[in-house]
């Protein structure tokens, strides 16, 4: 596990610092920090995904300080030099349920002496983590924003069944796709599997070209990423999506990515993630593995932990809320159906529904002065109105 050894300056935009926070939830909590200096700022705090660090978000960081905000980024638990949390497959798996990750979020907030905050931001995994900060607590998380991974709400509870009503079957789609004539599976469960880690952390390629080519492949720079709405739940519809969400049943993450490595002419040429800019994340998941991240996709898949979150049943976000992702990005339609509900059902107050030009799934690194833009604008009618 990771050393608690803050950032060196040289890594960070000047402006940003790194340091320690216990949340009093088991965790010595690695943040970044923008807009410390001037103390009584509304605070706007920024969640990472999958595979993702604080450092996700060094583009947004000063925008939306020198805006005059207090801008907070955790490396959450599992992921970076935030240490405490249990790394091993056979370990404390419970520490990864979400009602503890949001404990985790809520325990950092008052350690640095905050009551609410102005705006969560999440990407990837961390905008499920965002989504449920503000359906749990509403009053602490005042405004919403989820980036590329849209929130299907609380998994409902059977409904009216004393009464005759069926339960709908649920089939068995893991079979489908491994039945299909191209053999498939879905990305989340094989992430839930023993090997996974082990797949990335001693690939052939070595962790910093596996995650060049990862990057890569899910970014507007992989022109074959068109992605569009499918008609539903089922393995041939499922199968459309491209190799990194449906992968071949017999290979690895790292094999699959593997094939889409980008020449060094395109290294060269991309100005969003430079060579030194993933060597951050290649030293960090050097140091750590995957396991810990990989914890909250056997979180995600586990029936245990849905049912959990059956007592949120029915409630929405009821907060101002936007979502952004960009138009390369597979990512918003990964799950049929559930953009839609976000968009119409479930953000009860939403105020915007961006899809970007020229970026895939890591939309605030692909086009950071866009995505400052929007969420600027958006803390600013939130600010307007109070």
């Amino acid at each position: 596990m990771t050393t608690q050894i803050a950032y060196e300056n040289a890594n960070l935009p000047t402006g940003i610092r790194s340091r320690f926070v216990d949340n009093h939830n088991g965790l010595n909590m690695h943040v970044l920090e923008a807009g410390f200096e001037t103390p009584g700022r509304p605070c706007v705090l920024l969640l990472h995904g999958f595979p993702e660090l604080a450092y996700s978000w060094r583009k947004i960081m000063l925008p939306l300080a020198e805006a005059g905000y207090y801008v907070i980024a955790p490396d959450q638990r599992g992921y970076g030099r935030t240490t405490g949390w249990d790394g091993n497959y056979d370990g404390d798996l419970d520490s990864y349920r979400m009602t503890n990750l949001l404990r985790d979020i809520i325990g950092l907030l008052g350690a640095l002496g905050l009551k609410s905050v102005a705006a969560v931001f999440g990407h990837d995994a961390g905008s499920i983590v965002s989504a449920w900060c503000s359906v749990v607590r509403p009053d602490m998380f005042r405004s919403v924003a989820l980036m590329s991974a849209p929130f299907g709400g609380p998994q409902p509870l059977p409904f009216n069944t004393a009464n005759g009503a069926a339960i709908a079957p649920t089939g068995n789609i893991h079979a489908d796709l491994a039945a299909l004539p191209r053999p498939r599976k879905h990305y989340q469960w094989y992430y839930s599997t023993r090997p996974a880690n082990d797949d990335m952390v001693k690939c052939k390629q070595g962790i910093h070209d596996f995650m060049r080519a990862y990057y890569h492949h899910k970014s507007a720079d992989w022109k074959a990423n068109k992605p569009h709405v499918l008609g539903g739940w089922g393995a041939e519809e499922l199968a459309k999506m491209p190799t990194y969400y449906i992968m071949d049943l017999n290979e690895n993450m790292a094999e699959t990515v593997a094939h889409v490595m980008p020449t060094a002419a395109e290294i060269a040429a991309n100005q969003w993630l430079p060579d030194a800019d993933l060597a951050v994340y290649t030293a960090e998941y050097t140091r750590n593995g995957y396991q810990g991240g990989l914890q909250w996709y056997r979180m995600l898949t586990g029936e245990k932990y849905s049912r959990e979150l059956q007592v949120f049943s029915g409630r929405t976000i009821d907060v101002p809320a936007i979502f952004i992702s960009g138009k390369s990005d597979w990512g918003t339609y990964q799950v049929p159906g559930s953009v839609e509900k976000m968009r119409d059902v479930l953000m009860t107050q939403q105020r915007g529904f961006y899809l970007l030009d020229g970026a895939g799934h890591w939309v605030q690194q692909e086009q950071p002065e866009q995505v400052s833009g929007i969420l600027l604008e958006f803390l600013r009618e939130q600010k307007l109105k109070r």
